[in-house]
């Protein structure tokens, strides 16, 4: 899995990018079908915000979230992903039972 981190009007810091490659390792047990991450850091005025795309096998999944502190708001768009990932493996499983040759 190929993390790309990019940050506007935040210094990426040697800190912040192992925490979020070490967030996203975690997103990575779940399911092997991820291909590529893209994370956008950003501060607006007091509010930091996180969002990510990810390219998975069969489509893109994105997520965001806010918070008064960067890491606050790293941990909370996890936690977004993390669910999406699992609902998107649940799609992915077969969930009929083969026809039995009568």
């Amino acid at each position: 899995m190929q993390i790309n981190v990019t940050g506007h009007h935040v210094d990426l810091t040697p800190a912040l990018r192992t925490y979020v490659e070490g967030k996203f390792g975690r997103l990575e047990r779940h399911s092997d079908s991820l291909i590529s991450v893209h994370v956008i850091l950003s501060v607006e005025k007091e509010r930091h915000r996180a969002e990510a795309t990810i390219q998975v096998t069969r489509g893109n999944l994105f997520a965001d979230a806010e918070h008064d502190d960067m890491y606050a708001a790293i941990d909370g768009l996890i936690d977004k992903l993390d669910r999406q990932i699992k609902k998107h493996k649940e799609k992915l499983t077969e969930h009929h039972r083969e026809e039995s040759g009568r």
